[in-house]
């Protein structure tokens, strides 16, 4: 599957395919595939690069135009 904002936001970060890989843990092959659509994203792959690039999943890979990603609040237990 493609995802456009894969490619994007590595450029935005002024980052070659090889300084994301290594930044990643994956070979610059690897995340070339990544990029042009030819290998599937791996589920964790893209979790850590939402979290590299500080932005939510949904804007990664598409779903959402919002780039910021709200922590979900902790739930407390109520005293009894």
């Amino acid at each position: 599957m493609l995802y456009p904002r894969i490619k994007d936001l590595r450029e935005d970060s002024d980052l070659t395919q090889k300084e994301i890989g290594d930044i990643l843990h994956v070979s610059q092959r690897t995340y070339s595939h990544y990029e042009k659509g030819d290998r599937n994203v791996p589920v964790e792959m893209l979790i850590r690069m939402a979290e590299y690039y500080d932005i939510s999943l949904d804007y990664l890979v598409g779903r959402s135009d919002d780039r910021i990603w709200i922590r979900p609040k902790r739930k407390t237990r109520r005293k009894k």
